[in-house]
């Protein structure tokens, strides 16, 4: 049986323009999904938002009178990822190694966090039958500190493996060595935190942004990396040109994701508002 790999790389396939279809079809899926979605750069990020978040409001930060495109818990997660991803990267070039124990161990306490407070927040959504299971009165302060936790150790975790699947050459450095490293990122984290806090809308314009585009972003390395191993293309590039083809892949069944999600919610609901509920 000739493999899919094979098959590509046959003189047929080679006739066929990828590149262009390729092109064609991210174009065409793109032009829709923006032509059928709310308008402006905030519109597009709450329809990011809607499709991976409840977006209730009450759980939401503001920006003045106007919900921001995810809810408390999902705002921190998604700014945490793209605090750390910058963070490492600036640290390093392409370190890939893995943190120390204690590190990860701080790291696994945010998630352990994460879980307990979102199951509390869970049971706050039905008190009239789950009050007696309460832990304790949730608010978006929890939210957004336990996300930015998650978001952080994700990054860690996510960034690495993207690495260590792409690059034909990546460093084996871990890029937080220590707790001097983790420290830092914590700072930063803290001081996003902060911010959001504010509810300044002109802070927290460009944060939705960062928020909606870090959903995009960690969708399209998942599915790169899924195309990539699929193809049993892993360690073959060395840089984001030679890469382009896989992440324009990844791009395309993100932003389908995203689309498929939009509509059958849409379609249920009527509404591009958050659940009305909590």
């Amino acid at each position: 049986m000739v493999s899919v790999q094979k098959l590509l790389q046959s003189s047929v396939a080679r006739q066929i323009p990828w590149q262009k279809i390729s092109y064609l079809i991210v174009g065409g899926l793109l032009i829709g999904w923006l032509l059928n979605t709310p308008g402006g750069l905030l519109g597009k990020a709450d329809a990011i938002g809607y499709a991976v978040c409840h977006r209730i409001d009450l759980r939401s930060f503001h920006l003045g009178a106007r919900q921001f495109s995810l809810c408390a818990r999902c705002t921190g997660q998604y700014l945490g990822v793209m605090l750390g991803f910058g963070y490492q990267l600036a640290i390093g070039r392409r370190r890939a190694g893995h943190p120390p124990r204690g590190v990860l161990a701080v790291l696994g306490a945010f998630v352990l966090c994460w879980v307990i407070d979102g199951f509390n927040s869970f049971l706050h959504l039905r008190p009239e039958l789950f009050s007696r299971f309460f832990l304790y009165e949730p608010s978006n302060l929890l939210r957004v500190l336990t996300g930015t936790g998650l978001g952080l150790g994700l990054s860690v975790i996510l960034l690495p493996a993207f690495h260590q699947t792409v690059w034909k050459r990546w460093n084996r450095q871990p890029a937080l060595s220590g707790f001097a490293s983790l420290g830092g990122m914590l700072a930063l984290g803290l001081i996003l935190i902060i911010l959001v806090l504010t509810e300044n809308p002109l802070i927290l314009y460009p944060l939705a942004l960062v928020s909606a585009a870090g959903v995009i972003i960690i969708l399209t390395m998942v599915y790169t990396m899924v195309w990539v191993m699929l193809f049993r293309l892993e360690n073959r590039f060395h840089s984001l040109r030679e890469l382009a083809f896989p992440l324009l892949a990844g791009f395309t069944i993100a932003l389908t994701q995203i689309a498929l999600l939009d509509f059958v919610r849409y379609l249920l609901t009527g509404t591009w508002d958050g659940f009305h509920f909590g």
